[in-house]
């Protein structure tokens, strides 16, 4: 299902009238209660809301983290959610590109060996070595991308929170993923790291026509953003309105 960046669809990623709620000993907390949103091809997406309003958990059904109780996902105009467990991790491995606030590197790998992560984990062990020399050149290529080949060795102990998030961001670029999810990338970092960050990641959508989903607290991150959906006490509005499906 790998699509490529120049899509036909104007809608790369939707969510169809989804709920999800969580469950504290006998007590249920409804957390999503019939979000629709459409996601724009080529375009940066951002979700903004509170902390609590469901966005995150939004995010984690958009990457199949978690599975709706109802409604559906589709990507690229096919159901996602309800898919077997290893088109799922397709989907994940391959189609999108998943940025953490936490980075969530490992600690003992260097930058390229997290940024190499997916490259080592989508692929037969054989296919990894015998390509190994040219997932090498990508990963150096991601890193130096994202301003980070200098710390090429060195491990998340070594590196600063900014350069933590663009080794992340390198290692989420690596399958050439049409879609990045991002939650909160800037939302662990100081004010001038989380500029940098922001402007890097919107000069990725300008610069390859890569579609970004922002997940975020901060109305300025939604500033730089093409589309913007709010979201607040588990459903999705839209210039005041709350987006419902037709």
């Amino acid at each position: 299902m790998k699509a490529t960046k120049k899509m036909n669809s104007e809608f790369v990623l939707r969510a169809c009238n989804v709920y999800k709620s969580y469950h504290k000993d006998k007590i249920e907390v409804p957390v999503l209660r019939g979000v629709d949103v459409d996601i724009t091809a080529g375009k940066v997406n951002a979700l903004v809301g509170r902390s609590g309003s469901g966005k995150s958990t939004l995010m984690h059904l958009l990457a199949t983290l978690d599975q709706p109780d109802s409604g559906e996902i589709h990507f690229c105009g096919k159901r996602i959610d309800n898919a077997p467990r290893a088109k799922r991790d397709a989907y994940r491995n391959q189609d999108i590109g998943i940025i953490f606030q936490f980075y969530h590197l490992l600690p003992e790998l260097s930058a390229i060996e997290n940024v190499l992560a997916p490259m080592m984990i989508g692929q037969s062990l054989w296919n990894y070595f015998r390509n190994r020399k040219d997932a090498k050149r990508r990963a150096e290529a991601m890193l130096d991308r994202v301003g980070l080949l200098h710390r090429a060795t060195h491990r998340p102990a070594e590196m600063s929170g900014g350069e933590m998030q663009r080794a992340a961001i390198a290692r989420a670029l690596m399958t050439d993923p049409s879609l990045l999810l991002a939650d909160e990338p800037t939302g662990n970092l100081d004010t001038e790291t989380g500029e940098s960050i922001l402007e890097l990641l919107v000069g990725l959508s300008r610069d390859e026509n890569l579609t970004i989903v922002m997940i975020t607290h901060d109305d300025s991150i939604a500033d730089n953003a093409d589309v913007c959906y709010r979201m607040q006490d588990g459903l999705l509005e839209t210039n005041g309105k709350v987006v419902r499906a037709a």
